[in-house]
């Protein structure tokens, strides 16, 4: 019969683990939102060179201006990617219709209805999570186009 000492000590064992895996899962979003936020301000700089090039120079070589372009694809790239890390530390998954954050084990969104998408999956429109530019921090700043299929 295991004494009462050797009982508390694994109750107080497996809190500590719990305890310290919630710091881990915390230290990670926090990273991630750092590591966001940081692509986020290098996308708007990017967006602000592109601007000043083409006010001095419209007729800038396309080249010049497809490098900065291709910058700002990469970084949007790796935030999808980040924003997928922070969404399975949080369990969830984003609606591909309306953006609403839904618990990951389930198919479809609790708002709209809409079919949730996995990584690799495409909606009904041809639209996969990777293509998908409503993906920053602040919504719509970096939308591509102003429509959003429905």
């Amino acid at each position: 019969m295991p004494n009462i000492f050797e009982t508390l000590g694994g109750v107080f064992d497996n809190a500590t683990r719990g305890v310290s895996e919630n710091a881990k899962n915390a230290a990670e979003v926090n990273n991630l939102k750092r590591k966001i936020l940081y692509e986020e301000e290098r996308i708007v700089e990017v967006f602000a060179d592109i601007g000043k090039k083409y006010y001095k120079n419209p007729e800038e070589d396309p080249a010049v201006l497809k490098v900065l372009c291709d910058d700002v694809d990469t970084r949007r790239k790796r935030i999808m990617q980040m924003r997928k890390e922070l969404n399975s530390i949080r369990g969830c998954k984003i609606c591909p219709k309306c953006d609403a954050e839904v618990d990951q084990k389930f198919q479809y969104c609790s708002v709209c209805g809409a079919k949730l998408l996995d990584d690799d999956e495409e909606d009904e429109y041809g639209n996969s999570m990777e293509t998908n530019d409503y993906f920053t921090e602040s919504d719509s700043f970096f939308s591509a186009d102003t429509i959003k299929n429905y």
